[in-house]
This record gives C-alpha cells, structure tokens and sequence, in this order.
C-alpha cells in the first residue's frame, strides 16, 4: 500500500480549475512538512507549493493568487486548489511528505522530502 496517495488530476480548458488531494493511510500530515511539486517534459520538478507543521505556506511565484494549498486534518489530506489554470501548468504533479516536520518555514528543495507520490498528470488544453 502506497504510504502517499494522489488523486484529482485530469485535463481541463485554459481558465478551467482542478483539485489535488493527497492523503496518507499511515501518517499523519498534521505534525509533517508536505509540497506539491510538479514536473513538466524537459524541465526540472519544481516545488508549487509547501507548507510546514504550523501551516505556513509558500508558492511558486507564478501560482500566487491561483493555487491554495490547505491541510485537512480529519481528512488527513492535502489539498491543492487549481483556479485559472493556463497551458504552462501541464505537469505531472507529486506529493511529497517529511512526517514530523522538523521546520517552521515550508521546505520547498525536493531533496528535504522522503516520502513521494506516484504522480497524476495535469492537461491544461488551450
């Protein structure tokens, strides 16, 4: 069983929105440092959006105003709200966890994660 689980990808029209989720069935988010990143053909995966252990939260400066990203904690999930989407958020999106959060400012480095989801892919169509 996947300790980190994706869900809500899908393609949409320029302008359209979509929701991310990520969940856990066997740690608990509230106390981890989480991400979504993303990772397009030919460029490097790049960290969308991080928050820490007290839900401070830092984006890509590109997604500012567009994406929220927001934790569940009955839900145990992490959710990224995608509004205003435009071509050049097509990507193959990933989770990425670092159970007991360890910072108080979001890492936004792959390299601070230890636990990644498998991906879901994101099709803005214009």
């Amino acid at each position: 069983q996947a300790q980190v689980q994706e869900s809500g990808g899908g393609t949409v029209e320029t302008g359209g929105s979509l929701r991310l989720s990520c969940t856990s069935p066997t740690i608990y988010i509230g106390t981890a440092c989480m991400a979504w990143f993303r990772q397009a053909p030919g460029k490097e995966r790049e960290a969308v959006a991080a928050l820490d252990r007290l839900h401070n939260v830092r984006y890509l400066e590109s997604v500012k105003g567009r994406f929220t990203l927001s934790r569940d904690n009955e839900r145990n999930a992490l959710d990224l709200e995608m509004n205003s989407l435009k071509s050049e958020d097509t990507a193959v999106y990933y989770c990425a966890i670092r159970p007991a959060c360890p910072s108080l400012e979001p890492f936004l480095e792959a390299q601070d994660y230890t636990l990644w989801g498998q991906g879901t892919q994101v099709t803005v169509s214009s």
